[in-house]
């Protein structure tokens, strides 16, 4: 025991440990800046930039690392660079990690769901945005457990450093162990000092893993944050008030284009229509989707003020064309121009960039809301409606939270302000999409199928907020909806859709009621009988 504690106190093993962590920093630091730049490569739509990541992934994981360090430090020099063994064995580290951290930034990329991306799209969100503050976050925290198994690795791997003589811990204890004749001895020591080593990368990482961890931010304090054996306390459910909705009461009920409406009503609110102003238009559109035709010379205006409720069977095109408005989707013919702008393209009729393109679809004023929700899972109630605000449209702080607060009272939700999404109803977590979707003022509200991902009990609340914004002037809705019942009630005229294809169009009573198209009528017949 006496020669055991002697070797693990030794200077001349504890120095070995410097090189140790010299080389496996190297190697760690140079393979992730290496790696996160095969990352990109991978993701990119430059298939040249892909082959050549993909075929560095090849010849490194399918080398011995042994070897990577032989050629560093001894075939390097045939061609006039020469470097210390520390520093070929540092490299060698790097470049052979660099494949394995790419492929778990690749694989934290591609893990975020692309509904998220769409729906930061939508809100105006550039590229770059997209990057920094949805895709980055959430990656990092899927990839912490492999990256501190990777360092781990590393730590290990740096022992093969000896083959080219770098004084790391390993061959310190061989040529000790060489000298003494004590095997046992030396390398138990030098065993345990790995294992301190490789114990504090795993402390690291727990301990950043509690950091991170979203569950717990909200009940950690300070230091305690850092704590990994401390565990959130488990929060009552706190009851969930009455959906507030918003009426004017002192409004006439021809502006809301509601069921309750008088027929003399909805006429006044037909004529203020079609004075109004076009805020959406849609001309000869056409898209395909692998030789199969989706939109089919398309033609839709929408007014300002105005809500626009689309009917028809799956696969009609109902939300392409809801996609193709907000541009999320290109099309193949045609033009669709929103409050006199051509979204997607230049005064000259050269396509925006993607970042231009995100900055003109907030400034024009196209919001979105999805069937799935699409909230950002790593973000607060409050912080997915407070958050766009602030890094699309330049909002203070406090004025976008403020924003936030009025918006999550509105649809009931106060007293979920601070609610993961994964901790809301489906029913909360679209009225949160929804309150998102308007935060900023839009002048056209598209949805898509707002009501279809939830369990009939969760409807009404939703629908309920639907009605309330049909009630806000200047607000355009286009609404691709099953809700026969609910598009009766609120929508002003009802766009019934089939094969691309624009069958029938007119006030939303007189269609539901008495549609002319044969096709219109079977839809009506079959949902009526669903129900």
């Amino acid at each position: 025991m006496d020669l055991f504690l002697h070797y693990l106190t030794m200077p001349y093993l504890l120095w070995g440990i410097g090189f140790t962590l010299a080389a496996t920093g190297i190697g760690l630091a140079g393979g992730a800046v290496i790696g996160l730049l095969l990352a990109a490569m991978q993701l990119s739509r430059f298939r040249p930039l892909a082959a050549f990541a993909r075929a560095y992934a090849v010849i490194f994981r399918g080398t011995p690392l042994i070897l990577q360090m032989v050629f560093f430090y001894d075939a390097l020099p045939h061609v006039g660079i020469r470097m210390p063994g520390l520093v070929a064995a540092g490299l060698a580290l790097a470049f052979n990690e660099a494949t394995f951290i790419a492929e778990m930034v690749r694989s934290g990329v591609l893990g975020v769901e692309r509904g998220q991306v769409l729906a930061g799209q939508a809100l105006g969100l550039t590229p770059r945005m997209l990057m920094r503050r949805i895709i980055a976050p959430q990656a990092l925290r899927a990839m912490l457990p492999a990256m501190g198994n990777e360092a781990v690795s590393t730590l290990k791997n740096s022992s093969l450093a000896s083959v080219i003589a770098v004084q790391e811990l390993t061959l310190r204890s061989t040529q000790l162990a060489s000298s003494t004749f004590d095997f046992f001895s030396v390398f138990f020591a030098s065993g345990l000092l790995y294992l301190v080593l490789t114990g504090g990368i795993s402390l690291v990482q727990l301990c950043l893993e509690a950091r991170f961890d979203l569950d717990r931010q909200a009940t950690l304090q300070g230091l305690a944050r850092w704590l990994p054996w401390r565990r959130a306390p488990v929060l009552a459910a706190t009851p969930a008030p009455e959906l507030s909705v918003v009426h004017d009461d002192e409004s006439p009920r021809a502006t809301t284009g509601a069921a309750a409406a008088s027929d003399a009503a909805r006429a006044e609110r037909a004529a203020v229509l079609a004075e109004a102003p076009t805020v959406v238009r849609v001309s000869g559109l056409s898209k395909t989707y692998g030789g199969q035709t989706v939109l089919a010379d398309l033609a839709l205006d929408v007014a300002v003020g105005e809500v626009v409720a689309l009917l028809g069977p799956s696969g009609s095109g109902k939300s392409t064309l809801l996609r193709c408005i907000s541009h999320l989707e290109d099309w193949d013919a045609g033009h669709i121009v929103v409050d006199g702008q051509r979204l997607g393209y230049q005064a000259g009729g050269e396509r925006m960039s993607p970042a231009d393109l995100a900055r003109e679809r907030a400034r024009v004023g196209v919001g979105m809301v999805f069937q799935q929700f699409n909230l950002f899972a790593h973000l607060s109630a409050l912080e997915n409606i407070a958050g766009p605000l602030r890094w699309v449209h330049g909002w203070t702080a406090e004025r976008a939270e403020q924003r936030a607060r009025e918006l999550l009272a509105r649809v009931g939700l106060s007293h979920r302000a601070d609610a993961l999404p994964r901790h809301l109803s489906g029913g909360q977590q679209q009225r949160v999409a929804i309150a998102r979707a308007i935060a900023p003022g839009p002048r056209v509200l598209l949805m898509d199928e707002p009501t279809s991902a939830l369990d009939p009990a969760l409807v009404n609340e939703v629908l309920e907020v639907i009605r309330s914004l049909a009630q806000d002037g200047g607000l355009a809705l286009v609404i691709s909806t099953h809700q026969l019942h609910f598009a009766a009630d609120v929508a002003d005229r009802v766009v019934f859709l089939a094969g691309g294809r624009i069958v029938e169009s007119g006030p939303a009573r007189e269609v539901l009621t008495r549609p002319q198209h044969p096709q219109t009528a079977r839809f009506l017949n079959v949902m009526a009988a669903e129900r």
